[in-house]
């Protein structure tokens, strides 16, 4: 039996791309997961990073779900340092009435965005130390149960969207332990930590209305190609496009340029985030998600597709997909 695969999609603006295209390429993307029986679709909160398109998570999902049928679609995740819980319900609570059944909401503790990012969001640098009861003060508007006298979120009260809770550390771990929520570790960019959070959350886990058992999802970066070859090309442009991201220092770099980068040091830093990457052709893609899985003890793989275009992407998905289908049979 193989574990369910779901994917993360950060709406890539890539070169000679417009953002328009790369909605147009997520709601191609999700389609296809669809198509392939993927479990979910969740979009990831950034601000201020020009080569992703997904920073009003809500409005892109809202999108998507009116060109798709059946597939849950969600944050993964919303940052709540950056918003009002109210706000947030009444949001996710609009899209469970719009699309009902198929909406999630992740959570992260980290403001997604530098100094001054959140300065122009208006928020408190300290408000991400308010995240465990923040946490809560959603999940009570979300169940018509609020905390904050006279208010309730509507749309939203009593709609109980599904949380999770994300993170790359130890608090994400305990506090979703404590809560009775299911646990998304973003080992797709911060492997570092992955197995102890995993071990301390299902140790820790204490059952909730939510969730009777601890759930955990693990992400992990995928290229699936045709070839052996042709992957691990894809591979070397990933590499160049983090390289030139972190320490280009805001410039357009051509190859060449990135590859110094690289050898300078760079790659130290591009590798360990690529830690977990199933690279290759189908069968080495599923070997590779089949063992990571059981490694880490996943109940569910949400997969960072990074080969550097759309239809190198949408391949990804399927091959993807009709590898693990060749396991399960």
């Amino acid at each position: 039996m193989t574990v369910p695969l779901s994917i993360l999609d950060l709406a890539p603006i890539a070169d000679g791309e417009t953002v328009t295209s790369s909605i147009a390429a997520s709601v191609a993307l999700a389609q296809r997961a669809e198509e392939h029986g993927y479990e979910r679709v969740w979009y990831a909160e950034h601000h201020n990073m020009p080569r992703i398109a997904s920073s009003a998570t809500s409005v892109l999902i809202s999108h998507v779900g009116a060109h798709t049928s059946t597939i849950r679609l969600g944050a993964g995740g919303v940052m709540l340092p950056n918003h009002a819980p109210l706000t947030i319900a009444e949001q996710f609570g609009t899209l469970e009435a719009m699309y009902p059944g198929r909406i999630d909401l992740g959570l992260g503790r980290a403001p997604g965005s530098d100094q001054n990012t959140m300065y122009a969001l208006r928020r408190d640098p300290r408000s991400s130390e308010r995240f465990p009861e923040d946490v809560l003060e959603l999940q009570a508007f979300l169940a018509g149960d609020s905390r904050v006298p006279g208010v309730q979120a509507v749309p939203g009260r009593g709609s109980h969207v599904p949380l999770f809770i994300l993170g790359s550390s130890m608090f994400g771990a305990h506090l979703a332990a404590r809560l009775g929520l299911p646990y998304a570790f973003a080992s797709h960019f911060a492997p570092q930590a992955l197995e102890g959070a995993v071990e301390a959350y299902r140790r820790e886990f204490r059952p909730s209305a939510q969730q009777e058992q601890p759930y955990v999802i693990a992400g992990v970066n995928v290229i699936a190609a045709d070839t052996t070859e042709q992957a691990h090309e894809h591979h070397a442009a990933v590499r160049r496009t983090l390289a030139i991201g972190l320490f280009g220092n805001g410039q357009e770099l051509s190859d060449v340029e990135a590859d110094v980068l690289l050898r300078r040091g760079a790659a130290t830093h591009v590798d360990s985030m690529l830690t977990y990457s199933a690279v290759g052709a189908p069968a080495e893609v599923g070997d590779y998600l089949r063992a990571f899985a059981a490694r880490v003890g996943a109940d569910e793989l949400i997969t960072a597709h990074q080969a550097p275009t759309t239809e190198a992407r949408l391949r990804s998905v399927t091959l993807a997909a009709e590898a693990m289908e060749r396991l399960a049979a």
